[in-house]
């Protein structure tokens, strides 16, 4: 059992113009690592909790998704692709994209998709968004043969090999992806000037999120 001592609120050394609330952030776990931590992501853990999960600083999350927001904006939306091998992550992505006006590819990665241009569906995206750089490894492995930016969103498990820009966060959980995509729909079309600054999206965080419901019986949920 995870001892009483530990303060959630203590795994924000800084909370300076945070997007979401702290009460919202930490109730939807995005600072919830794994047991699991790589040297690649390290600098982005804060602390360990006493059941051994390692915790990520929100503020890093924070930040970066602002950047890669930032980043997201100065693409055409059909241009900017969205990648989800992983069924919590589905949802996410597809709502994002219809906020976005972005291109959704959830499911199996289909090989050739972005390198091949005799594939049927060939896409030719300015810039990638992953939701699990270890799920989503084709899609990395296209877009870097062809130049394409990668944005990434990493748990403290993964590696950055192929990854240009990393948002580090719980990538595996149903709320927390609800959470950092509606977050990347709202400030991309701030960024664009669609929404003012302080405005906000028709769709809720609730939306963004994978119900149990339309989960594919005898599959794990977070899992590929």
């Amino acid at each position: 059992m995870e001892s009483q001592d530990f303060d959630e609120r203590e795994a924000i050394p800084r909370a300076e113009n945070l997007l979401l609330s702290l009460e919202e952030l930490l109730a939807a776990g995005l600072h919830i690592g794994t047991r699991i931590k790589t040297v690649d992501m390290e600098k982005y853990i804060f602390r360990v909790r006493p059941d051994g999960l390692f915790i990520l600083n929100i503020g890093e999350t924070n930040e970066k998704i602002r950047i890669a927001a930032r980043f997201m904006a100065r693409f055409e939306p059909t241009r900017v692709m969205a990648v989800s091998s992983r069924l919590y992550g589905k949802t996410p992505v597809e709502r994002f994209a219809e906020v976005a006006k972005t291109l959704p590819v959830v499911g199996r990665f289909m090989p050739g998709l972005i390198s091949n241009p005799l594939q049927p569906k060939h896409a030719e995206p300015q810039v990638v968004l992953v939701t699990d750089p270890r799920a989503d490894w084709q899609a990395i492995k296209e877009a870097t043969a062809v130049g394409i930016p990668v944005i990434a969103l990493c748990d403290t498990d993964n590696v950055f090999s192929g990854v240009d820009l990393v948002i580090p966060v719980n990538n595996k959980g149903r709320r927390a992806l609800a959470v950092v995509y509606w977050l990347l729909a709202r400030q991309v079309v701030r960024e664009r000037g669609e929404i003012p600054q302080d405005g906000s999206i028709p769709l809720t965080i609730d939306d963004f999120e994978t119900k149990l419901a339309a989960m594919p019986m005898g599959r794990a949920g977070g899992e590929a």
